[in-house]
Order: structure tokens, then sequence, then C-alpha cells
């Protein structure tokens, strides 16, 4: 999925009660009055009001302003954050990543760093692709995410972002999955295996364990290694005897008739996720 098509990619509304407590700004007089000398609660209640009114591009425009005419203001700050956030919401994905790390880099200690840190992992979160596509994003996404729940466990970002963790680490299963099929109908047996043993030893809690475990029975007595595929699928019946894997396994350890072509998505996949996201 690009953009728009991430896992579960419901557009995201921040909790921006707490950084945007400075709606009521008093105005103050200033002895100069044109446009490069702007006062900076005007600048800052301009970029808001854009802001409001969805208009992004300009809204990064002005909180950027804001910093370039008073650097050294506390509104110089806020403004910084709020551009990386007008700049998600603009779908400038990347933009917005180089603001939320600027704030950080500059201001590690400011109470509403969690909130940078939670913005870059969303950043990364929204451009995850589906399985068949390069998922350097879904690990940025994930690690990114993982830094949040370590750094800032009671943070009101901690629990969305183990959730997201938890999508994003299925996720990546999901694309060894797509390779050890791919090794599979190659007959690349040994190499389907290593990537079916990868999503059982790393990605044990997801969703693709069963089908891993299915799909390494039928490499296995591809190899003639009956004892391994033996093993392996007395391990699927202990701990997913419900599952239609087991089924499926049983039925290939009692006959011993391998499928001649592994199907190129799983049938769970395909009524979970039938348009390919995951």
């Amino acid at each position: 999925m690009g953009s728009g098509s991430g896992i579960g990619m419901i557009k995201i509304k921040f909790p921006l009660v707490a950084l945007l407590g400075v709606l009521a700004l008093a105005a103050c007089s200033s002895p100069k009055e044109s446009y490069t000398e702007r006062p900076v609660e005007t600048i800052y209640n301009n970029a808001m009001d854009q802001l409001f009114a969805s208009d992004y591009k300009n809204a990064a425009k002005t909180f950027d302003e804001v910093e370039a005419q008073h650097p050294y203001s506390v509104w110089a700050t806020k403004a910084q954050l709020m551009e990386a956030y007008v700049l998600y919401e603009d779908k400038r994905y990347d933009e917005s990543i180089i603001a939320a790390d600027r704030f950080i880099q500059l201001h590690p200690g400011h109470r509403d760093v969690a909130y940078a840190y939670y913005l870059k992992a969303l950043d990364y979160y929204i451009q995850i692709t589906d399985v068949e596509r390069d998922q350097k994003i879904t690990q940025q996404a994930y690690d990114s995410l993982a830094e949040i729940v370590r750094r800032f466990p009671d943070s009101p970002y901690a629990r969305d972002a183990k959730f997201k963790m938890d999508l994003a680490r299925d996720h990546l299963a999901g694309k060894e999955m797509e390779i050890g099929r791919w090794y599979e109908n190659q007959g690349e047996y040994l190499a389907a295996i290593n990537r079916f043993q990868t999503v059982i030893n790393t990605y044990q809690t997801t969703t693709h364990v069963p089908e891993a475990l299915h799909r390494l029975v039928e490499c296995y007595y591809a190899l003639g290694l009956k004892d391994q595929a033996d093993r392996t699928a007395s391990v699927l019946g202990y701990n997913y005897g419900n599952t239609p894997w087991y089924q499926s396994t049983y039925s290939l350890v009692t006959t011993g008739k391998q499928p001649s072509k592994v199907a190129e998505r799983s049938w769970i996949s395909k009524v979970v996720d039938p348009f390919g996201l995951f």
C-alpha cells in the first residue's frame, strides 16, 4: 500500500489539545507592522487559521515563517512541531519526518518530544506498502514505534504504538511468507525453509505461523525428510490443531500427496486481506 493504503490506513487525527493550548493568544502591539516584521502571535494565529481550514500547504509555510522571523521565541519551538504535523496532513511524509527529527534533535527534553517521535512513526507507518514490494518502510515504522514504547512507555502514544507494532510485525512476516512461497513454487526448498523458519522464530506471535508450519511440512516432504515433516506436523497439531492449515497438513501426512503448486497467497490472507495489503 502506498500513501493511502497502509495497514488499516484510516486517517488519524492527533490529540492536538495538549499541543494547541495556545489558540487564545493575547495580541501584542508592535511598532513595526510590515509583513516581514509581523508580531509572532499574528503569524502563529494565521498559521492556526490555515490549519483549521485544511490549508496545509500555506499553514506549513506560515509556521516556518514564525521561526524565520522570531527564531528565539517560544512560538518558534511550537511552530517547528506544528509544521511537522501539517506536513503529515498534506501527505508530505518525508518532509514531515525531517521536521520531526529536527524538533527531536533541537529539543530532546521538550514536554512534547514524545509527540514528535509518534508523528515520525506515523509518517513511516502510513507509507507501508503491500507485501509484494520492498518492506524497508515497514521496518522503519516498526523501529520507530518500538522507540516510542521504549522511551515513553507511560505516554498516551505508547498504547497505540504497541497496536501498530503488532500490525507492522504481521506485515513483515507476510513478506517472508510471500518470498517463501515463491521459493517453494520454484522448487528451491532449502531457501523456502529458511523463510518459513524465520516467520516461526522471529514472528511467532503473528497470524502467519500456522501456514509457515504447514509450508515447512510440504518442503520437508518434498526433500524426503519425513521425520522432520512429521515432527513439524505434530507441532502444528498441538498448537494450531483447530486451523485449516492443520487439516491440510494432516491430509498431506496421511496420504503423502504433495500439492503440485503452492498458492501464491494463502486462503486466509485472501479472506482477511482481499487486496493484498498484508
